[in-house]
């Protein structure tokens, strides 16, 4: 048994095999020796002989593990990196994806949904969701002359409010992006290009920059609505302008530190990035009018592009990851595509689309499967969406339930409807099964557009310039 080991591939497929211990050995031609009792009793043996031995063996452990598989499939599958800060510390969660780890939650809510827990009336008009990070809930509101961040405690006591240059009085009036904390630290861009970095225990600003005077970029028809992403010791934003596509900035100081060369003609679209590990690189992964694309996220250099037709610019959400498909979804009028996208080495290509029209809700990844919202298309109402493939399924007609956006956590899908409808869904073999349901507002209304946030295990909802909190575990 001392000549034989277990060997096992962690890569591999196969379960733990046995192999010659001579395998692993570091062999060199001319001084080869093996054990007398590795040989047949009785005479010399030639280097000839001797490599003929150590060669059986490699063999030997080729049958027994299986052939090197391709570089592509050794890779592990890309992987969407996690923010630094706890709790929910940016647009959509810690990872970008909608998804919460959180488990103790209610199955389904009593008759006029789970208790309020409390409300805060005058946070500003606005779309935007919050963040919470620890004791501290924070939210961007447009007033009537100035875009303001609220800072409250987690029971919904106001701690500091400060600005962050003008408001959105044009079309649809409001705050768009959510703010991104890290490292003691508040981030937000405001509607017009202005990013702002405040103490997020006194909210004193500590540095700003207009990210379309200096990128040279133009602001869209209903105003600039990323959410920045930080990571490491870096902000990253998507002016798309004549002197950068993509940008970062040193999140301490505010200096610059790299802009992706522009691509022509392209703007800004109301997208947010997402970063992903893949192989040895991160990659920040957005969309703009015309082209979806993936920027390295220490030099700025673009790794790939590929067009996303979009003709009255109206891409509106985050990318979602599934294994090695990147997902993408615009919502034009009398157009919407839902784009699957195949990553490889330093590449990408389309593989599929499918006429969806999924906008401000986004779609979220459960299993292989996307979940989301499509008010017109191939499959009109809430949809499971094969990653592979992307064939549509419905699984709530839009008779049923309005168009919205949702968050998923504990086995359960919270939708919030445009009309002010909160829901909770169970997904079954027939489609999603409705457990639990309230409403915001007295009233239908049709711009319900801040997404649902969940953080120790309370749901925070968003209504124009009310924030609502309701306790939700069990």
């Amino acid at each position: 048994m001392n000549k034989f080991l277990m060997h096992t591939n962690p890569n591999s497929k196969f379960p733990a095999k046995i192999v010659s211990n001579h395998v692993n050995m570091r062999l060199k031609p001319r001084d080869v020796t093996f054990p007398a009792s590795d040989f047949p009793a009785g005479g010399k043996h030639t280097v000839i002989s001797k490599w003929m031995r150590v060669m059986g063996c490699v063999c030997l452990g080729i049958v027994t593990v299986g052939w090197p598989r391709s570089a592509a499939a050794q890779e592990p599958l890309p992987s969407l990196c996690r923010s630094a800060a706890p709790d929910w510390p940016q647009w959509r969660g810690p990872h970008r994806d909608g998804i919460s780890a959180e488990t103790g939650l209610l199955q389904s809510w009593p008759a006029g949904g789970p208790k309020l827990l409390w409300k805060v009336s005058g946070i500003g008009r606005g779309y935007s969701s919050p963040i919470i990070v620890a004791d501290g809930v924070y939210i961007t509101g447009d007033e009537d002359q100035e875009l303001v961040i609220s800072a409250f405690t987690r029971d919904g006591q106001p701690r500091w409010k400060t600005p962050n240059g003008e408001p959105w009085k044009k079309s649809f009036p409001g705050a768009r992006s959510s703010c991104s904390f890290d490292d003691g630290k508040l981030y937000h861009m405001n509607a017009h290009g202005n990013l702002a970095c405040l103490d997020a225990v006194t909210g004193k600003q500590a540095w700003a920059v207009n990210l379309l005077e200096r990128y040279a970029a133009k602001n869209i028809m209903w105003g600039i609505s990323e959410s920045v992403l930080v990571h490491g010791d870096r902000v990253f934003a998507t002016p798309a302008g004549a002197n950068g596509l993509m940008v970062a900035h040193d999140k301490r100081s505010g200096a610059p530190v790299w802009a992706t060369p522009p691509l022509d003609g392209e703007q800004a679209s109301y997208a947010s990035p997402i970063l992903i590990q893949a192989g040895k690189r991160k990659l920040l992964v957005n969309s703009c009018s015309k082209y979806a694309f993936a920027v390295d996220s220490e030099t700025g250099a673009l790794v790939w592009k590929l067009p996303q037709v979009d003709p009255n610019n109206s891409v509106s959400t985050t990318p979602v990851l599934s294994g090695r498909q990147l997902l993408f979804t615009n919502a034009s009028r009398e157009y919407g595509a839902l784009l699957g996208v195949q990553l490889g080495d330093g590449a990408a290509s389309q593989v599929w689309s499918r006429e969806l029209k999924i906008t401000h809700g986004g779609t979220v990844c459960v299993d292989g499967r996307l979940y989301g919202s499509s008010s017109r298309g191939d499959v009109p109402g809430w949809v499971k969406i094969d990653v592979e493939t992307g064939k549509p399924t419905l699984v709530k007609p839009r008779g049923e339930l309005s168009d919205g956006s949702m968050i998923v956590a504990d086995g359960r899908f919270y939708c919030l409807t445009v009309q002010g409808m909160m829901t909770l869904q169970e997904l079954t073999d027939s489609g999603f099964r409705t457990t639990g349901t309230f409403r915001l507002t007295e009233k239908p209304v049709q711009d319900a557009w801040a997404h649902p946030v969940l953080c120790q295990g309370r749901l925070f909802l968003r209504y124009q310039d009310v924030l609502y909190c309701y306790d939700v575990r069990r």
